[in-house]
């Protein structure tokens, strides 16, 4: 069975498509698809789908979910419901788990492929560091777990998974800018910041761009743009490792161009992180 949550649900086998369109039934079926293999309690089922104003009937409105969830995995997977609910969608006392059945699962496998790239990243193997975290982000099919209707416990785990994905974006374009791509990298960078005003780690990845690019000016100016987003949103300066940078720039510091650009990380991933700007293998680990 495949199972997709990078993009619309999917659950999947030879027999067709096993997710269910009722907004419940799917935002059920995507929780036990983002917990593969694990057991979800009935209590999390309910809080996720009615949150802190359940119906006194919730219990049974949940078995009904899984009795119709449980017909459509057996469509889409060839076999009987009572084999569903003994191997596939089984109730383990407490709560249901949905098993993966040797399938494939996208957030894992995105998972497993990021780290790959992170090892192979931190062996000095930058092509290979780059390729393998683009067929990584390549998994992703749009928003998680679009077209859901997010409860609590959805929201929580989407939120993880975007987060996540942004922190290997980071490292993609970190060394995509290491192997000398900065003049690729600006329109991408350009759409990362606006979509992440205060996120220190991608404008600096911004200005670097730019300034290899032979544009200081421009890299100077997201720098400006970055402090006043900082100052009116949070009242805060941007970090010391940004006003480094600023400085570098401004001193045209030899250290800044591309042919040295193993010192130039080195430094630049010393210096004390500011706000949006998590160290990537805190992220992953």
């Amino acid at each position: 069975m495949n199972i997709g949550i990078l993009g619309p649900l999917v659950v999947r086998s030879r027999g067709g498509e096993a997710a269910p369109t009722a907004p419940k039934p799917r935002q059920l079926l995507a929780l036990l698809a983002a917990r593969v293999d694990q057991v979800v309690s009935v209590d999390m089922l309910i809080d996720e789908l009615w949150e802190s104003r359940p119906p006194s009937s919730a219990v049974t409105t949940v078995q009904t979910y899984i009795v119709q969830l449980r017909r459509a995995l057996a469509g889409a997977l060839r076999i009987s419901p009572a084999e569903v609910a003994g191997d596939v969608l089984p109730f383990m006392g407490w709560g249901y788990r949905l098993a993966s059945a040797g399938g494939t699962h996208d957030a894992q496998t995105f998972l497993r492929c990021a780290e790959m790239g992170r090892e192979a990243l931190a062996a000095g193997s930058h092509d290979q560091a780059s390729v393998i975290l683009r067929r990584a982000l390549r998994m992703w099919r749009g928003p998680a777990l679009a077209g859901v209707r997010l409860g609590p416990h959805l929201f929580a785990h989407r939120t993880n998974l975007e987060e996540y994905r942004l922190a290997v974006v980071e490292q993609r374009v970190e060394v995509d800018l290491r192997l000398g791509h900065h003049h690729e990298l600006i329109s991408e960078l350009s759409a990362l910041v606006l979509q992440n005003p205060l996120h220190e780690n991608l404008h600096s990845l911004f200005m670097m761009s730019l300034y290899r690019a032979g544009r200081p000016g421009q890299a100077l100016d997201v720098f400006h743009k970055l402090r006043k987003c900082l100052s009116e949103e949070l009242g805060i300066d941007p970090s010391p490792r940004m006003r480094h940078l600023q400085q570098a720039i401004l001193a045209a510091d030899p250290r800044l161009e591309a042919e040295t650009r193993s010192r130039l990380f080195r430094l630049e991933l010393d210096l004390p992180s500011g706000p949006g700007s998590p160290s990537f293998s805190r992220v992953i680990r």
